[in-house]
């Protein structure tokens, strides 16, 4: 990547709501919601959907690590989905759903695994973190209705019901994170 951009990819439940999270950082220069960890070339969302392609609907991030650290990143990643649901966020069930980083570096692998360890030695009467830790191999940018749903979409039930509290959620926790507003 260009200066110093990297890219990270997380898969946390639907994308409209990971995307929707990550475009409010600071340092975060794009956000693009589609699929990875599966068999099938270039999916659609229908094909995906089946939960038959193995993949997951993920979102990858290009960042500037002079500005936000991958740590926080992973911070925003575990604090706006629950890493110890297997295969699911709430209502959206399926292995498309599941936990998982894609990690691009062997950096990223080893500070996403420190990363799951400290939360799970943080809780032991908790559940368990269920989210996968494997190398990203292809990435395919999901169709243009599914990019930058929330704001476009924001009105719709599903928007006003799921993403705007997480949207919320993080403003409140973690707003040191966020981009400053104009």
């Amino acid at each position: 990547m260009e200066n110093n951009l990297e890219v990270a990819v997380f898969g946390g439940g639907c994308f409209w709501c990971t995307e929707a999270v990550f475009k409010m950082l600071d340092g975060v220069s794009s956000v693009t919601s589609g699929y990875a960890g599966g068999t099938v070339p270039n999916p659609t969302y229908e094909q995906v959907c089946t939960g038959t392609t193995g993949h997951a609907e993920v979102i990858r991030i290009e960042y500037d690590q002079s500005k936000v650290a991958y740590r926080d990143l992973l911070t925003i990643f575990f604090a706006s989905h629950d890493a110890t649901q297997f295969n699911r966020q709430g209502n959206d069930v399926g292995t498309q759903y599941r936990s998982v980083v894609f990690y691009t570096t062997p950096e990223q692998k080893t500070e996403t695994e420190n990363f799951i360890k400290e939360l799970d030695e943080s809780s032991k009467e908790g559940d368990p973190i269920v989210t996968e830790v494997v190398p990203l191999t292809e990435f395919y940018p999901a169709e243009d209705y599914h990019q930058n749903y929330y704001a476009q979409n924001s009105t719709q039930s599903y928007c006003r019901i799921i993403i705007a509290p997480k949207l919320q959620k993080v403003q409140e926790k973690y707003a040191a994170l966020l981009k400053s507003k104009v």
